[in-house]
């Protein structure tokens, strides 16, 4: 389960990676998803110091790279669902600003797993005009059976971004939605961005490799 939720960083990591690299105009999300995914694997697979675990170099890239196509106001808010209403605009920032650490950890510690895994997307479902998609795929492993991946991206006026993520049945949303909901029961919303801010700094101090939620 550790490494399937790695993956999940991993997906979105092969999608939003180099996004903003020689974009064909009017190229389709799923075209675009396909050939960024096989740049960052063959990256990631050749690069010794992300294999190892290089904590600045691969942060960096992350940073640079990736996320600027992850919409985490989006993803922020539809994981708080209904109390991100009665958030105050400084809650709401703090609360993205965490959510963001959290996954940029994550994020950081799925580059050093990449090993022999790929991703085969399937045909896409959805008609041109359409400015929210899902597109799908599988993560197909060197042993057992593949993982069905699955990602909502929305396009704006900075082009295609990802909102949402699904493995084996599950969206990334939704899981959050239940750990957020919970903290937010027991202190509110200051407390759920006190559990995220003490989450954050417990990553921080440990070894990148060892970075990805459990």
């Amino acid at each position: 389960m550790k490494f399937i939720k790695q993956f999940i960083a991993l997906a979105t990591v092969a999608v939003a990676f180099n996004a903003h690299a020689a974009a064909p105009a009017n190229e389709a999300p799923d075209a675009l998803v396909k050939r960024i995914s096989q740049d960052v694997i063959d990256t990631a697979k050749a690069d010794k110091a992300i294999q190892a675990g290089d904590t600045k170099k691969v942060i960096d890239l992350v940073e640079t790279k990736i996320l600027p196509y992850v919409d985490f106001q989006r993803m922020t808010s539809l994981a708080a669902g209904r109390f991100w209403r009665d958030a105050t605009p400084e809650q709401q920032k703090a609360l993205t600003e965490q959510f963001r650490s959290l996954l940029v950890f994550t994020y950081s510690g799925a580059l050093s797993q990449v090993k022999d895994q790929t991703i085969e997307f399937k045909p896409l479902r959805a008609d041109p005009a359409d400015t929210e998609v899902e597109v799908r795929s599988q993560v197909n492993m060197p042993r057992g059976e593949p993982i069905p991946l699955n990602y909502r991206v929305a396009k704006g006026p900075q082009g295609w971004k990802i909102y949402d993520i699904n493995v084996l049945g599950a969206w990334l949303v939704e899981t959050y939605k239940g750990t957020f909901a919970s903290e937010i029961s027991k202190g509110g919303m200051d407390g759920l961005i006190k559990a995220l801010t003490e989450k954050n700094k417990k990553l921080a101090s440990k070894p990148l490799k060892t970075n990805a939620p459990k």
